[in-house]
C-alpha cells in the first residue's frame, strides 16, 4: 500500500503517496484526534509509532486495524506505551519508531493532553492539577521536541506538529491551568523553529476549536455541549476527521513552506 492508482483506471500511472517512506510518531496516539490522525498519516503512506498510556486494547485495535490494510512483510505501525512525563520513557518511545521502521525518523505530531473534567476555576485549581496539566501537556511536548530537534531528518523531510487549542485566545472559564500548558507549547514551538533554521525541520502547532470527542463529552451536561455547539458559525463541533488533513498536509512536501505558525482549526470560533 505505499502507492496507489493516480484515477484507479486500468493502465493509469502510479504515484508515491503524500508520506511514502516516512516515519511518524503519534503521542496520545489512540485518543479522539490522535488515532484519527494515526489512520490518516498511515493512508498517506507514513509508518506511525502510535504512543499510548494505560489500557493497551485500544492501541493494539487501531494499530491491528492499519496493518491490515497494509500487504508488506513488515509492520505498518507499531503500539509503543510511553507516559509523556518521563524522559526515559519518551525515549523509548523514539527509539522503538526508529528500530521498527529502519532508522530515521521524519514526523513528530503531539496529541497527548489531559484535562481536569470538573473544570475548576484557577481559585480552585489543585496543586494535582495544575500539574498533570504541565506534565503531560507541556513538559511532555518539551521532551518530544528536545528528541525531535536531535533526531529527525535534516533533508527537508522532518516536521513537527505540536497541539495547543483555540482557548488559549479565548480564555474560558475553567481552563487556567490547560489553557496554561498550551499557551506553553505555542511558545516552545515558535521559538524551536529559530533554533532549528539550520536544519530545515519545520514546526508548527495546531489549535483545535471544540471537537466532537471523549475528552470534550466528559464532566459536561447536554447543555453545555450544546452551547458550544451553537457558538460555531458553522453550526456544528470539529470532528477529529477535520484536523487530519490538515496535519498531514504540514507534515507532506506541500507544506514545506509552512512553519512557525499557529493554525486554529475551529470553524471560525471565536
Amino acid at each position: 500500500m505505499a502507492e496507489t492508482n493516480g484515477n484507479g483506471a486500468a493502465g493509469s500511472v502510479t504515484v508515491p503517496l503524500m508520506l511514502h517512506g516516512r516515519v511518524a510518531i503519534v503521542t496520545g496516539g489512540t485518543g479522539g484526534i490522535g488515532s484519527a490522525m494515526s489512520k490518516h498519516l498511515a493512508a498517506l503512506g507514513a509508518c506511525v509509532a502510535v504512543a499510548y498510556v494505560g489500557d493497551p486494547a485500544p492501541a493494539k485495535d487501531l494499530v491491528s486495524g492499519i496493518n491490515a490494510v497494509h500487504d508488506g512483510d513488515t509492520p505498518w505501525a507499531i503500539a509503543v506505551e510511553a507516559d509523556m512525563s518521563d524522559a526515559a520513557q519518551v525515549r523509548v518511545l523514539f527509539d522503538a519508531a526508529a528500530a521498527a521502521f529502519g532508522g530515521e525518523l521524519h514526523v513528530l505530531v503531539t496529541t497527548a493532553a489531559v484535562l481536569d473534567y470538573s473544570y475548576p476555576a484557577l481559585a480552585e485549581t489543585s496543586e494535582v492539577t495544575y500539574d498533570a496539566a504541565f506534565g503531560v501537556n507541556a513538559r511532555g511536548t518539551f521532551l518530544c521536541l528536545r528528541l525531535a530537534a536531535n533526531q529527525l531528518a535534516r533533508n527537508g523531510r522532518g516536521c513537527i506538529v505540536t497541539f495547543s487549542l483555540s482557548r488559549v485566545r479565548s480564555l474560558r472559564p475553567g481552563y487556567a491551568a490547560y489553557a496554561a500548558s498550551k499557551a506553553a507549547v505555542e511558545t516552545m514551538t515558535r521559538i524551536l523553529v529559530e533554533e532549528l533554521a539550520d536544519n530545515f525541520i519545520t514546526a508548527n502547532a495546531v489549535a483545535p476549536g471544540s471537537t466532537a470527542t471523549p475528552m470534550f463529552y466528559n464532566g459536561k451536561t447536554e447543555e453545555e455541549a450544546e452551547r458550544h455547539i451553537t457558538e460555531a458559525p458553522l453550526g456544528r463541533l470539529g470532528l477529529p476527521e477535520d484536523i487530519a488533513p490538515l496535519v498531514g498536509f504540514l507534515v507532506s512536501d506541500a507544506g514545506g513552506w509552512v512553519n512557525a505558525l499557529v493554525l486554529r482549526c475551529n470553524g471560525g470560533t471565536i
